[in-house]
C-alpha cells in the first residue's frame, strides 16, 4: 500500500532525513520508532505532504505522491494527527468532526455515518458535542483530533506521539483505540516514544536513528533485541 524509498527531507540546509526507506501493506499497524531528532515526524510529514522529499521517491498503491499536496492527499485517503493535538479552541467538538470531514462534506449520509462510529469508539466526545474543544483535558482533545482525521474516512492514518504527556490510564484507553481503528480496517503508522506499548501493537517496526533506519523487523523480533536500547536513545 505505501512504499518510501530513499527519501531526504530538509529544512533549509539541515538534514532532518538522510535515506529512509519502509513499506506498509494494507492493514497493517507499523511503528516508527527512535530518539528526538531521528526523523520519525519529519517522515510522516513527507507522506502527508506537509515536507516534500530533496529526493527519493513515496508511492502510495504504486503511485507516486511525492509532489501531492496534503488536500490531494486526504481526498487519496491520507489522514494525519500532529503531535501538537492541534484542535480547534472555539469551535465545538461537534464542529471540529465537521471540519475533519470537509473532503467529503456532499456525501451527508456518509459523514452522519462516520460520525456515529467515531462516537461509538469515543464515547466521551458523545456527550460533549457542543463543548468548546479547547476546554477539554489533553486525554479528551487527543481523543477528538484522532476522531476528527477518522472522519476523512482515510485508509491510511498517521498517527505521531499520540501517547505524549497523557496519564498513563489515558494512554492505556488511547492504544486500546488504536487497535480498535486498526481491527476496522484502517493501515496505520504510528511514531511513539513509548516504544514497550508500541512493539506490543504493532506487526513490524522500523527504528530510526540520525534520518536513517538502523533496524527493520516484526515487533517481536525488534523487541527482543539486545541492542534496541543503544539503537533508540542514538
Amino acid at each position: 500500500m505505501l512504499e518510501i524509498e530513499g527519501i531526504e527531507l530538509r529544512y533549509g540546509a539541515v538534514k532532518a532525513v538522510r535515506d529512509v526507506s519502509l513499506r506498509m501493506e494494507q492493514g497493517e499497524l507499523v511503528t516508527l520508532l527512535g530518539a528526538n531528532g531521528a526523523g520519525k515526524s519529519s517522515t510522516l510529514k513527507s507522506i502527508a505532504g506537509v515536507l516534500k522529499p530533496a529526493r527519493g521517491t513515496i508511492r502510495l498503491d504504486g503511485q507516486d505522491i511525492s509532489g501531492l499536496s496534503p488536500e490531494q492527499l486526504v481526498r487519496r485517503g491520507v489522514a494525519m494527527v500532529p503531535e501538537t493535538r492541534d484542535v480547534f479552541p472555539d469551535l465545538t467538538v461537534e464542529e471540529n468532526l465537521q471540519l475533519g470531514a470537509f473532503c467529503r462534506r456532499r456525501d451527508t449520509r456518509g459523514v452522519a455515518a462516520s460520525r456515529e462510529r467515531m462516537f461509538d469508539l469515543f464515547p466521551l466526545l458523545a456527550e460533549r458535542t457542543r463543548q468548546p474543544a479547547g476546554t477539554l483535558s489533553g486525554g479528551q482533545q487527543q481523543q477528538l483530533v484522532i476522531a476528527r482525521a477518522m472522519m476523512s474516512d482515510p485508509r491510511l492514518l498517521l498517527l505521531d506521539e499520540p501517547s505524549l504527556g497523557l496519564a498513563p490510564v489515558i494512554v492505556d484507553r488511547i492504544f486500546e483505540m488504536i487497535v480498535e481503528l486498526r481491527q476496522s480496517g484502517v493501515t496505520i503508522l504510528l511514531v511513539e516514544q513509548n516504544a514497550t506499548k508500541a512493539l506490543k501493537i504493532s506487526d513490524r517496526s522500523y527504528v530510526l536513528s540520525l534520518g536513517r533506519v538502523a533496524a527493520s523487523g516484526t515487533s517481536d523480533d525488534i523487541a527482543a533485541r539486545s541492542d534496541l536500547k543503544s539503537i533508540y536513545l542514538g
